[in-house]
C-alpha cells in the first residue's frame, strides 16, 4: 500500500482535461467535467481522485467528487475537498444524498438555507427522481 503523503492535490491544467474522463470511465462513472469547471485531482501520477468546482452564484457548486475503489476510506476525498476549498474564494454548495451529510459536516458543510437561482431550480429537477441535500460551505 502506497503512504497517502506521496499523493498530491492539484488543479489539473486544461490540456490535461481528457484524463478526467478516463479516470470516470475507469472508475465506471458517467460523472463528466462540465465546460467551465476547475477540476482538481489527487495523484500519485494517475489520478486518484477527483472533483469539479463550477462557478455559480458568487461562489461555486461543487460536484463529480469521485475516489477510486481501491483509494476510498484513506481520507483522499477530505484532503482533497480542504487543498480545493483553500484556494477558491465564496461560497461552497454541494448537493448529496442525505447518508453523505455527516461526510461534508465533517468538513464544516452545513444546511443552505438559500440557493443561487440556477442550483435552486437544478436541486428541484434532481429532487423529481432522487433525495438529496443541499449543503454549503
Amino acid at each position: 500500500m502506497h503512504e497517502t503523503r506521496d499523493i498530491h492535490c492539484e488543479l489539473l491544467a486544461p490540456l490535461l482535461q481528457p484524463l478526467l474522463g478516463k479516470f470516470y470511465r475507469a472508475q465506471r462513472s458517467p460523472m463528466r467535467a462540465p465546460n467551465g469547471a476547475q477540476t482538481w485531482v489527487a495523484r500519485r501520477q494517475e489520478i486518484l481522485a477527483a472533483l469539479n468546482l463550477s462557478p455559480v452564484g458568487g461562489g461555486h457548486w461543487l460536484t463529480g467528487l469521485l475516489v477510486a475503489p481501491a483509494q476510498r476510506r484513506q481520507g483522499l476525498a477530505s484532503r482533497l475537498i480542504e487543498h480545493a476549498l483553500a484556494q477558491t474564494p465564496g461560497p461552497v454548495w454541494l448537493f448529496c444524498h442525505p447518508e453523505l451529510a455527516d461526510f461534508y459536516a465533517r468538513l464544516n458543510f452545513t444546511p443552505a438555507a438559500e440557493l443561487p437561482a440556477p442550483l435552486a431550480e437544478r436541486l428541484a429537477r434532481y429532487r423529481q427522481h432522487k433525495t438529496l441535500v443541499a449543503l454549503v460551505r
